[in-house]
Order: C-alpha cells, then structure tokens, then sequence
C-alpha cells in the first residue's frame, strides 16, 4: 500500500497515473506479475526508449519495482507493480498548530515478549537463528537482529517508545508494517484473522488472503529458500479519535480518546493469531531485509498539550 498524506505530495502519483498507456502498463504487470522491459514495449506497440520514460514515471512515484538483476532473466529489467492500494488522506491539512509528532522504526526482532507455536521461525539477512519450528530460538540473543519471523499461532509484543514531553496527549498513532499469513511452505491462499491490541486492549482484526511465494521478493536475500515466506502486504494501522482504521477502513471504534495516552503511560502493540477465530493462519512479519518493501515497523506519534 502507497499511503500519501495530503493532496500536494500525491502530485506525482497523479501524474504518473494521468495517461492511459501507463494505466494499461499497470495493468499488464497485474496480469502477468512482473514482465520484462522488451515484453513490456512489445505488448505496448511502444519502443523501449519510450517505455523507459514512462516506466520511470511510475517508478518516481512508487508505483513500480525494476529488479535489475533477476534470477533467471540474466541482466534483463524485471518491472513489478510495488503496490496493492493507494491510499490520498485527501482531507488532511497537516498537523495543526497545536500539535507535534515524532516518528520510529522498529526492527522485526526487537520484539518484548512472545507466545509462539509451530509452523515458526526467525532468521538474519545472513542466516536462520537457531532451527526451525523450534519455539526456543525465539529467546536467543540473535533474535533483535531478526529481519524474518513467522509462526503458526501465537502473538509477539513491540514496545513503542514513548517520547511524549510532559503534559502532553497523544492524538494519533500510525503504524506501517510488512504482513502476511504463515501457511506449511507457502500458499497464496491461506487465510489468517490477525488480532492488533494496544496495551492488552484489542483494538481489531484484519484477515491476510496468504502466505505469498509466488515470486522472489524484492528485497529477501537472494539464498532464500524459494519454498518459503517471500513477501507480504504493506499494512498502515491508524489509531486517532476516530477509532481504529487498516487501510483507512474502520476496523473498530477503539479510540486514542478511549486509550487515554499521556507521556507517562507505556506503549505495547501485539500482533497476534490465535483462538477463538474462524481463521488460525499465523503470520509472518517482514524487516527491510525481507519482502517487497525495505522497512521495518514504521510508527508514527502525534500529540499535543492536554
């Protein structure tokens, strides 16, 4: 998901979708998933030096991956669709005068506590930690360097710094994260009911649609084993006196007003897969090490005076 926050940073991705060849280009790399440069031209009737320019186009405003070096095409540019959604926040005008905000990523593995159970494991952009479907190695030192983990059923807990100045509130929290199912190897069809809760209170679910392994992620390390957890979808969960949104779709009327936030209270998020649910798919979550998108869990903090 492509989430832009007001009117005037969507410009470019106005631009790069206001010509009907690029739709129709987008629409190509849907079909077929990722197609070379020169399949891409010929299906387009365009020559290449013309598809270089729109494909840059796309590229700038993030709508597009090129894999350069792709296994099995030799040095031929790969093009791939980078994302499944765009989201334009076309009524925000920013922050007002009153508020303030501050920004952390947090990587996979820094994780605070954790219940887990089989299919699961965690691994390095280097190496597996510990053995697989052993959920003992979820305790090792390694795990904070974790740029992979995934497990059947189960939860992880990430504590969010909080760095409030005294006498403040929080208004909104943002929260970007790579996410997929966890089925045995992988299936693309492979539902999960994951459960978010904010300090022990569950604040909604959203379902994965898979566990995807269809194509080499763009970013998993290249000796990544192509049977396994290759990429997943970019999530945004937004937290404000709204309620709570995936997506910008509501998912609960939790609220920032209900949750109370001052600067001396803690902050823990939980992703979780677990029963009660008509969907145990598991999860697996991605760092900038792994999947499509070269993040970890991106949060973001609004606040003002109380």
């Amino acid at each position: 998901m492509l989430y832009i926050k007001n009117l005037e940073q969507a410009i470019p991705v106005f631009k790069a979708l206001g010509s009907g060849l690029r739709v129709r280009l987008i629409q190509l790399l849907l079909e077929n998933k990722e197609m070379n440069m020169n399949d891409l031209a010929v299906s387009l009737g365009i020559t290449n030096g013309a598809l270089t320019s729109h494909v840059k186009k796309l590229e700038e405003a993030g709508i597009l991956t090129i894999l350069s070096d792709h296994p099995g095409h030799g040095n031929q540019k790969i093009c791939r669709v980078n994302v499944d959604k765009i989201l334009v926040d076309v009524a925000a005008g920013g922050e007002s005068i009153s508020q303030k905000s501050y920004t952390i990523d947090i990587p996979i593995g820094n994780y605070s506590d954790y219940s887990v159970f089989p299919t699961c494991g965690l691994s390095t952009a280097e190496k597996l930690i510990g053995e697989v479907d052993d959920p003992r190695y979820f305790a090792h030192p390694d795990h904070t360097g974790a740029q992979i983990l995934w497990f059947g059923r189960g939860y992880v807990d990430y504590r969010i710094p909080n760095m409030l100045p005294r006498g403040q509130k929080i208004d909104s929290l943002t929260l970007s994260f790579e996410i997929s199912s966890e089925a045995p190897g992988v299936n693309n069809d492979w539902p999960s009911d994951i459960t978010f809760f904010f300090n022990s209170v569950a604040i909604g679910s959203w379902t994965s649609p898979g566990d995807y392994g269809d194509m080499h992620g763009t970013f998993t390390p290249a000796w990544w084993f192509p049977n396994w957890n290759q990429y997943g979808l970019l999530k945004m969960l937004v937290i404000d006196k709204n309620g709570t949104f995936i997506d910008g779709v509501k998912i609960s009327d939790v609220s920032t007003q209900q949750l109370v936030l001052t600067s001396q209270d803690d902050m823990t998020f939980r992703f979780s897969s677990q029963e009660p649910s008509a969907h145990v798919g598991g999860l697996t979550l991605f760092g900038r090490s792994f999947g499509n998108y070269s993040q970890d869990i991106s949060v973001r903090v609004t606040y003002s005076p109380l």
